[in-house]
């Protein structure tokens, strides 16, 4: 069975608070979680969103399409942004030296989920994370 919740963030005016407070309605429409799979998988999403909100936008601002679906096995999140192109390396798994002031957020996310995806779809981004539960 599949249960699912989806909302539309803009930065500006929303930041990644706005994400953060979806996920509080979310865990309480979705089927509860483990502490520990709900704390991985939240903390993977908010630094997902951090970093679209933060790099993705070109000045003009991004819109974004969350939606987490529970599928009973597993949790997954898709994030649709109409940003500019992302640069990363999604395979990057290595923690960046102590005095980098970025490239954190990627391996952290890796750490944190079973799967991550990344493509570009005509004019969108289009993010992709999974967990197994359990």
């Amino acid at each position: 069975m599949t249960s699912a919740y989806q909302v539309e963030v803009s930065a500006p005016p929303h930041d990644v608070d706005a994400v953060q407070d979806m996920l509080v309605d979310a865990w309480s429409a979705l089927p509860p979680l483990s502490d520990d799979d709900r704390m991985r998988f939240e903390l993977a999403l908010v630094e997902l969103a951090s970093n679209v909100i933060r790099h993705a936008n070109d000045g003009s601002g991004v819109s974004c399409t969350l939606r987490i679906e529970n599928r009973g096995d597993r949790i997954e999140a898709t994030l649709v942004d109409s940003g500019k192109p992302g640069t990363v390396c999604i395979s990057a798994t290595e923690m960046p030296d102590d005095l980098s002031e970025s490239g954190r957020g990627i391996p952290l996310i890796r750490a944190l989920v079973d799967e991550l995806d990344y493509g570009r779809d005509g004019g969108v981004n289009r993010w992709y994370i999974m967990r197994r539960l359990g």
